[in-house]
């Protein structure tokens, strides 16, 4: 006869501990949120990729809540990476904005 502890151990429908915290749910101490990243890089060099795929590369001025994106010394590359124009200030609507990253130096 099998032991009663041993099968319950290997039902899937058993409860587990409750009190047993989730280890995927527990906050990093070295965690960044998206917000934090946005702070860090204005006033920075950043590259800006829009949905259909142009990027922009220049100087993050500053940002809203709705992703809209002011920059300056900005370069307009299309998508194979050419330079299709240089703007003093560049003014993006939050809507057409796949990502944004930040440059490792000015190109």
């Amino acid at each position: 006869m099998a032991d009663v502890t041993q099968a319950a151990t290997l039902d899937p429908m058993a409860p587990t501990d409750a009190g047993a915290k989730d280890e995927s749910a527990v906050k990093k101490p070295n965690a960044r949120s998206p917000s934090d990243f946005l702070k860090s890089v204005l006033g920075r060099p950043v590259r800006v990729k829009l949905n259909s795929g142009v990027e922009y590369r220049g100087i993050l001025a500053c940002l809203d809540g709705y992703m809209n994106i002011a920059m300056e010394q900005t370069e307009e590359y299309n998508v194979d990476g050419q330079l299709r124009a240089k703007y003093g200030d560049c003014f993006i609507r939050g809507n057409n904005v796949l990502f944004i990253s930040a440059q490792s130096k000015r190109r």
